[in-house]
């Protein structure tokens, strides 16, 4: 199976899931010395690629082809830059969250599709593609403009692939977490200001990285008949995009129901 975005994050924690499963993982991201070190640890295939280039997107199908294949597809490759209002916010950056979290996840799976039908063909047991997204997809908040917009438009790339492999042994689920601490997400979104970063998490059980891919890869190996189409998945201190409790959660005692 191939993992996009693998070098950290999310991508990487699903990375080592799969692997500590027993499948037999390639990753794939942008940076290779990260890469080299998961390599080093899990043993994995790895293949150093861009997803916003779509030289590099064929170059990579090519290698997954001609070294065995692929029956699943995990696009974990994203990310977010800026928290500027609509009004203030740069096109550059609107640009890089679109490339990446919708033209690369387009490139990387059109690119594969091929050899997905290949291995349900060869295998019967169908295919499959994870695409995971985020709740920025499907509600909207002050500051998320970009990311809000990049998101909805992979929430809606999903749903059309859905139906246009309609009939073909290929499911296509989508996974969108809420609120997930990772060492690098918000980090970047907010240009390296550390302080600013924690904010978000302060004083909240959030997700974790490994929470996130214990449910992707759980989803993947369902029965090759059961396709989940959208996984929500929040901590429970997260209500919605707006609701997020600080503090210990307390049972509420009698007089409190």
């Amino acid at each position: 199976m191939v993992v996009t975005g693998a070098s950290s994050g999310i991508g990487e924690a699903s990375v080592r899931e799969f692997v500590a499963r027993g499948w037999n993982v390639v990753a794939v991201a942008r940076r290779r010395e990260r890469l080299e070190a998961l390599a080093r640890e899990t043993g994995v295939m790895t293949i150093v690629c861009d997803v916003t280039n779509e030289a590099q997107v064929a170059a990579m199908a090519q290698q997954v082809r001609e070294t065995g294949g692929a029956t699943v597809l995990a696009n974990i490759a994203g990310g977010a830059l800026g928290v500027d209002r609509v009004e203030d916010a740069s096109n550059d950056d609107w640009r890089w969250m679109f490339e990446v979290n919708v033209l690369g996840l387009r490139s990387v799976t059109a690119s594969l599709l091929p050899t997905l039908r290949e291995a349900a063909r060869e295998h019967g047991a169908g295919a499959t593609i994870m695409n995971l997204t985020s709740t920025a997809g499907l509600a909207a908040y002050p500051g998320g403009g970009g990311y809000n917009a990049a998101k909805y438009a992979a929430h809606a790339v999903t749903e059309v692939l859905r139906l246009e492999l309609a009939g073909e042994p290929i499911r296509v689920m989508e996974l969108a977490p809420g609120l997930v601490h990772t060492e690098e997400f918000t980090l970047n979104r907010l240009r390296g200001d550390a302080e600013a970063a924690e904010k978000p998490y302060d004083n909240v059980e959030s997700l974790t990285a490994h929470d996130v891919a214990q449910v992707l890869v759980d989803a993947c190996e369902q029965p090759a008949h059961v396709n989940q189409d959208l996984i929500v998945l929040r901590p429970v201190a997260q209500s919605s995009v707006f609701h997020t409790h600080r503090g210990p959660l307390v049972v509420r005692g009698e007089d409190q129901a």
